[in-house]
């Protein structure tokens, strides 16, 4: 009975093991007798247990004793230890007194007992609600999760129907019948209303309910089907066999498929193009890259197209979505409609490469089709820079608004006679471009500069005038294996419509490297009238101006003369270009109205005579904020009034100076029209603006005595101007049979070559007789 027993049994004397059973061989891992027998007691106790065990020993005092049962671990042979519940009895072995020592294994005991605080734990901090009910429903058990959902205390629902405690018809015995999980709407304590998942199972003395409450979750996934449902963006989810489990109204509208009917559909019947019109194959749909890649794929356009015949643009963004217990993803796509933002895209695209008055490429667009085009190694290119004459003159003389009309048709009529696949562009202002590949030879460019400058000459109208327009063309042309860069090509185009314009209006010109050398001159030359300036090296020199009828001199023409140490003297309208460009115009017409008022002040008190000072003024000193300011303290200076000086202004650029004009004329300056007659000359003009003198431009008096044309122009000129009480000087007087033209039309004063050539202050003199002889 002892070997057979479950108890472990061992027997120690003098604290020595004399006898173990096999149940105790077993529980400190012994495989025989001999390995525990002879050892102490002490050695296969844990030394933790080893006091008590030795406590309970010495109060056994007498023989059939018994301890109290008490808990200890045993060490097993390996180290190992070994929960047991022992009781000791004094007994005897072999005559002599020794103590019987009874073990219980308790690990399984153990086990169990920690498996039920777990579950114990498990219930008290689950959160979900966990009910258990007798058989016929009643609460047995409630944990504290299902306080906090029902907002029922513990000593509140035992022995209450589950029912009545969740706030709903409630039969455990019913959700097990149907499959063991339902959903319900419970009710808390307070009233409020709850979304709950009940799953139940039976147990053997009734029914275990676990409820979930999905309150949040369910609401959470209304308000998302909300939002969704309001997106402007479609959203379509396709399903692991690729058919449409979702799709929003959004989805429909911009589709173009009724409402409700997409859902169930493979999602392949959606035709999509690419952005080149080719329909996207099956294996390139959303749903089939994103299953094959398992990322997501964003910013994807294509088109769809729809059944009522539209084409719209989509904007796609694929993601996969991969639900429990799927092995094959859904794609969920979210679609935005940008067909009106991409026609917005192009057409600022097409805006910013087309000038937006002629609709021709513009700079940027012409350049880089022009890198493009030279970037062909086997191609020839040829540039033709064209550029307006006297255009300036249409728009100050008839206005912008016929300007513009002006270079629509221009515009019109070189597309129109450039090659289909030729680039035409408007560069800015009234300059034009044509960009060919197809002429190799110098003589075709040729006869294709002389069609252009046909086409475009013929005569048009505008708001009823009738005008001819003449163009120089600068051409370029570049062999294959040519080095220069799409700007360095227009560059000499540019220059070479320049050397076109040297030869009169309606010329053409092709590069030579001479032309790059002469713009390096000019701009030597700007930095030397620059350095000049500076140095007080360019001179004022006066031109008299004389009355035809008297001879005497009425006034002083104030010029600025430069004396250039290699070239000599530089032509006065040279040197008012090349200051113009340079930015020095200004500066120099400071100095010249300063220099001049004071020293014909001076010279007129020493002569006791009477004459004004005429000092030239351009569009760019016309717009200097600080001009009147700068003639009004000149004056003080120089001690002259302001009714003692003329300033004279070139007739083209009256119009656009007129604010500037009447400003000065308030003060008391008088103002004269320069080159009068170059222009779009006209009584309506001259009645508009406040003028003391006009001055007949030097190349209508360079013709007087040798065309017929000339003197009746001339006469035009003055009667227009004498019918506005104003005074008619003749620029650039030469010949005596000019002067006697000018005599026998009535022209008031005169001035030139003639009358008497500019120099210093010192040739100056009050008459000049010759003049009236």
């Amino acid at each position: 009975m002892v070997e057979a027993s479950p108890y472990g049994i061992c027997v120690h004397q003098r604290g020595k093991i004399v006898f173990v059973n096999s149940a105790a061989m077993r529980f400190v891992g012994a495989k025989v007798s001999t390995e525990i027998i002879g050892t102490h007691i002490t050695d296969l106790v844990a030394a933790g247990s080893q006091d008590a065990l030795l406590a309970r020993i010495g109060s056994l005092a007498s023989p059939g004793s018994f301890s109290e049962p008490t808990e200890m671990t045993l060490r097993t042979l390996d180290g190992r230890g070994v929960a047991v519940e022992s009781q000791a009895v004094l007994t005897t072995w072999e005559g002599e007194p020794a103590y019987q020592v009874i073990m219980r294994d308790l690990t399984t005991q153990k086990a169990a007992e920690a498996g039920l605080r777990f579950q114990a734990a498990l219930v008290g901090h689950a959160s979900d609600a966990i009910i258990a009910t007798s058989p016929d429903g009643l609460v047995t058990s409630w944990n504290p999760a299902a306080e906090a959902v029902y907002g029922h205390e513990l000593d509140q629902v035992i022995g209450v129907p589950v029912a009545e405690v969740v706030g709903a018809p409630m039969s455990p015995r019913q959700v097990v019948a149907a499959g063991g999980v339902v959903q319900a709407t419970h009710f808390s304590a307070d009233g409020t209303a709850l979304a709950v998942r009940v799953s139940a199972a039976e147990m053997f003395d009734g029914y275990v309910l676990l409820c979930a409450d999905e309150t949040a979750q369910r609401r959470a996934e209304a308000e998302f089907a909300t939002v969704v449902e309001t997106l402007d963006e479609g959203v379509l989810l396709v399903g692991p066999s690729g058919r449409i489990e979702l799709a929003n109204s959004a989805a429909h509208r911009i589709s173009g498929v009724p409402a409700g009917s997409l859902v169930g559909l493979e999602s392949r019947t959606l035709r999509l193009h690419d952005e080149h019109g080719v329909p996207v194959p099956v294996e390139d749909l959303p749903s089939a890259r994103v299953r094959r890649s398992g990322k997501v794929e964003t910013g994807r356009v294509v088109q769809v197209r729809r059944r009522d015949g539209a084409h719209r643009w989509l904007s796609l963004t694929s993601g996969p979505l991969m639900a429990p217990g799927q092995s094959v993803p859904s794609v969920l796509t979210s679609f935005a409609d940008i067909t009106e933002r991409r026609a917005i895209s192009e057409r600022l695209a097409y805006e910013a490469t087309h000038d937006p008055l002629t609709r021709l490429a513009n700079r940027t667009l012409a350049l880089n089709r022009l890198r493009l085009t030279i970037a062909e190694p086997a191609r020839t290119t040829t540039v033709m820079f064209i550029d307006l004459d006297k255009f300036k003159i249409i728009n100050d003389s008839l206005g912008h608004t016929v300007g513009d009309q002006v270079l629509r048709i221009i515009g019109d009529r070189l597309r129109a006679a450039a090659g289909p696949s030729d680039l035409v562009g408007r560069l800015g202002g009234d300059e034009f471009l044509v960009i060919t590949t197809g002429y190799t030879e110098a003589a075709e460019v040729r006869a294709l500069a002389d069609h252009l400058q046909r086409h475009l000459a013929e005569s048009l109208t505008v708001h009823g005038r009738e005008l001819y327009i003449n163009t120089s063309i600068g051409i370029v042309i570049a062999e294959p294996g040519d080095t220069r860069s799409a700007d360095e090509l227009l560059e000499d185009a540019d220059l070479a419509m320049y050397q076109a314009k040297t030869f009169g209006p309606g010329r053409y010109a092709f590069y030579a490297p001479i032309m790059r050398k002469k713009v390096q001159d000019r701009f030597i030359l700007e930095q030397d009238l620059r350095n000049a300036v500076a140095e007080g090296l360019v001179e004022t020199v006066y031109q008299p101006v004389v009355d035809l009828r008297t001879g005497d001199m009425v006034a002083v023409k104030a010029k600025s003369s430069w004396d250039h140490p290699d070239r000599g003297p530089v032509d006065p309208a040279e040197l008012a270009e090349i200051a113009d460009d340079g930015d020095l115009l200004t500066v120099i017409g400071a100095e010249v109205l300063a220099k001049a008022a004071g020293e014909i002040a001076r010279w007129r008190a020493d002569h006791g005579v009477h004459c004004n000072v005429n000092v030239s003024l351009s569009v760019r000193q016309l717009g200097d904020p600080t001009l009147l300011q700068v003639v009004q303290t000149t004056l003080e200076e120089a001690g002259l009034g302001p009714q003692d000086l003329s300033l004279d202004v070139d007739e083209t650029a009256l119009k656009d100076a007129a604010d500037a004009v009447d400003a000065l004329r308030k003060t008391g300056v008088r103002v004269t029209a320069e080159r009068f007659g170059a222009g779009y000359s006209s009584l309506a003009q001259l009645c508009r603006l406040d003028l003391n003198v006009i001055e007949i431009d030097r190349s209508f008096v360079a013709d007087l005595g040798k065309s017929t044309d000339a003197e009746p122009i001339v006469a035009g000129i003055m009667a227009m101007a004498h019918a506005v009480d104003l005074v008619v000087v003749a620029e650039g007087v030469e010949t005596v049979r000019q002067l006697k033209v000018l005599h026998e039309l009535g022209c008031d004063w005169a001035k030139g070559p003639l009358v008497a050539p500019p120099g210093p202050i010192e040739d100056l003199k009050p008459a000049y007789a010759h003049v009236v002889r």
